[in-house]
């Protein structure tokens, strides 16, 4: 592994740059003057992570708020705008509430840090590059991930996006042993435990509680008016769906601490490995919230439009089972996927409803894209780390930055062909479309509170 060893050779290429030969300076200035280069170099790749981790953040964000206010958007308690403020703002108090997911989100799957947290010692050769080249790799192979799937408006899985970027670069830099597969035995812990046995249970416990918490809420509304149980559960949404955002806030934002606090461990300007820094709990924290605030309005209309025709009573026994869940898995340290948690929530009010209507075609296309999630991000950061290694130091950190740039100029380019915003996301969903990207521009702005039959959703 490139990022692991250094030669002779290339201490002689760095001291002769210039006029300067070896021989010219004295050992012990020969040795500053690597240490001054390697640090350099990188302290550059440092930065590049910690914009790229934040960077996946945002995209978390965005990603992910249709997993609080979907269905509070789609049964109209809350307005879109002022829903993703909301949870905008909870995302920011709830990534302050718990770090336990942090201190546990790499060690979890791969095979660089010790028990106590800290850094193998193999990976810290030359200030830890090959430890930030791996998480880098890992990273934007996560956010290759988010920003495809946020294009065709599917909700997948920001936690596995980053854990299959994460496996995919351990993969290429140390082989299959780099990758905590099942752990020692005594806990729940690697892929397994961490990854695979959450993402089958925690969907099935979320829409078992969310079926049952749908068949008790018309039970006991029975005899009260339609109208009447809409508008008093219309205000139980706004509370219910502001609890899932500050549970998001406590699980996911910690993801992302985890990884930049890591990293600072690797270069050596941090050595507690049971605490996060404060100035990375508050980037982390800004940048989910910025992320949440933007909206991710694709996917907001896939969960609230696309899966089952939901009620007030519906939209609060979801988002209840929701924030049941993620907190009791944040309290017990598991980085689970909230999208899971909120889509079994979801499918739940369908099933707990008598004669509701579940589009299983719909959930069917997003259990697909969960079984791909990870191996796609995977082959991504498995890619990612092959073109920095073979470039080798800040040039290479700097080539997968530029990459990844690219990559999202270009999804931001192509999901302007198909604008999907807060005036057009509550638009009857077309059993034509896999997603939202079929939602044509809003028409002229004199007719903007107005759609007109040609332009249907769904039509072209």
């Amino acid at each position: 592994m490139r990022g692991l060893r250094v030669s002779s050779r290339d201490c002689t290429d760095h001291v002769e740059t210039g006029s300067i030969t070896p021989t010219d300076v004295p050992p012990d200035r020969v040795n500053a003057l690597l240490r001054n280069t390697y640090m350099s170099s990188t302290l550059l790749i440092v930065i590049i992570v910690v914009v790229t981790a934040l960077a996946f953040d945002f995209t978390n964000g965005f990603h992910d708020t249709g997993n609080a206010m979907a269905t509070s958007i789609a049964t109209g308690a809350l307005k879109p705008k002022v829903a993703v403020a909301l949870s905008g703002i909870l995302n920011l108090i709830g990534a302050f509430l718990s770090v336990e997911v942090a201190l546990t989100v790499t060690n979890a799957v791969i095979k660089i840090q010790a028990k106590d947290g800290a850094p193998k010692p193999e990976f810290l050769a030359d200030h830890g590059q090959a430890l930030l080249l791996i998480v880098l790799a890992g990273l934007v192979g996560g956010i290759v991930w988010n920003l495809l799937t946020w294009l065709l408006g599917i909700p997948s899985s920001s936690s596995h996006a980053l854990f299959g970027g994460l496996i995919g670069s351990a993969i290429a830099a140390i082989g299959m042993a780099g990758v905590k597969w099942t752990g020692d035995g005594s806990k729940l812990d690697g892929v397994v435990g961490k990854v695979i046995i959450p993402a089958f249970l925690s969907p099935f416990i979320a829409a078992v509680v969310a079926a049952l918490g749908t068949k008790l809420i018309y039970a006991i509304t029975k005899k009260v008016s339609h109208a009447e149980s809409e508008r008093g559960f219309r205000w139980g949404q706004i509370c219910s769906a502001s609890l899932v955002s500050l549970a998001h806030g406590t699980n996911d934002a910690q993801k992302t601490m985890g990884v930049i606090t890591l990293a600072l461990i690797g270069y050596g300007s941090w050595t507690d490995t049971h605490s996060v820094p404060l100035w990375v709990k508050f980037a982390c924290a800004l940048a989910i919230a910025a992320g949440t605030y933007l909206g991710g309005w694709r996917i907001i209309r896939t969960l609230g439009k696309g899966l089952v025709e939901i009620e007030s009573p519906q939209g609060m026994a979801a988002e209840s089972a929701s924030s049941a869940v993620i907190l009791v898995s944040s309290h017990l340290g598991f980085a689970l996927s909230t999208t899971h948690v909120a889509t079994g929530s979801i499918l739940g009010t369908g099933l707990g409803k008598k004669g509701a209507e579940v589009r299983w075609g719909v959930a069917g296309r997003m259990v697909l894209a969960w079984f791909i999630t990870l191996p796609a991000a995977a082959v991504v950061g498995a890619l990612m780390w092959y073109l920095g290694d073979v470039i080798g130091g800040g040039a290479g950190g700097i080539v997968v930055f530029a990459i990844l740039c690219a990559f999202a100029a270009y999804m931001f380019y192509h999901s302007r062909k198909t604008p999907v915003d807060h005036n057009n996301v509550n638009e009857e969903w077309d059993p034509q479309d896999l997603a939202a990207t079929h939602i044509p521009d809003v028409v002229a702005e004199s007719d903007r509170n107005t759609i007109h039959p040609a332009t249907k959703v769904g039509s072209r």
